[in-house]
């Protein structure tokens, strides 16, 4: 086993967030592994291609990660399916691939790590929410959906778990993050967008907060951002 350093996971290690939370971790001492269906151009730490709404896949891949490198100290779950349209043109297979890009995973995830990571003496569980898992807007039936139950998932674990060492964080990213996608997409100012550093820096604060003050939900905006 290689026990020189934490092992990190980014589930949804994709360019832009995940990437930059892989990237924070590493530069943090970690050996991180990033997980995701297409590997990022660059990439920090390592990455494997994995399904991680696969639940035969999902699981083995888990147990060879902690058999290599012992269970994981941070885990962070940061998989999307954006699916925007009119509610009456959204299919059934519509919601049930997000549901299982974002919920699905995430059970996959949580049911793979959670009982090694108490056995190893615990760690922090973080899960990536966005605007709509507080509201619901026109068109987005099928992401606010899927980001309402990941909420209520955060939520299970952590008052199921924290008493056993494991601080489940959910974090509300409220704003459009700061990609060259987004920006081709948005066509907003950057200043008003929220950079995926300074985002991975909030979640380095909370894997290493001291257990007498944690924090189950934040949310993240930009200054200029109406709430």
């Amino acid at each position: 086993m290689n026990s020189e350093r934490p092992l990190a996971i980014v589930a949804g290690a994709g360019a832009g967030l995940g990437q930059a939370l892989a990237a924070r971790f590493e530069n943090g001492g970690y050996q991180v592994v990033g997980l995701g269906r297409t590997k990022p151009e660059a990439v920090s730490g390592r990455f494997q291609t994995l399904d991680l709404a696969d639940e035969t896949a999902v699981p083995d891949a888990i147990a060879d990660l902690i058999k290599a490198h012992e269970a994981p100290k941070v885990v962070i779950h940061n998989t999307a399916e954006l699916v925007i349209s009119p509610f009456l043109e959204t299919s059934l297979g519509d919601h049930q691939r997000t549901w299982a890009s974002m919920v699905q995973s995430a059970v996959l995830l949580a049911q793979s790590v959670i009982q090694p990571m108490i056995a190893a003496g615990g760690g922090t569980f973080i899960v990536s929410g966005a605007t709509a898992s507080l509201r619901g807007g026109a068109r987005f039936s099928a992401f606010a959906s899927a980001k309402f139950a990941l909420r209520g998932l955060s939520q299970s674990l952590a008052r199921e778990f924290q008493p056993a060492g494991i601080h489940v964080s959910h974090v509300i990213l409220d704003g459009i993050i700061d990609t060259p996608r987004s920006r081709a997409l948005h066509a907003l100012d950057p200043l008003k967008m929220i950079r995926p550093v300074d985002i991975a820096e909030s979640y380095w604060q909370l894997a290493h907060q001291p257990k007498s003050a944690w924090t189950h939900e934040l949310d993240l905006r930009p200054a200029t951002e109406g709430f």
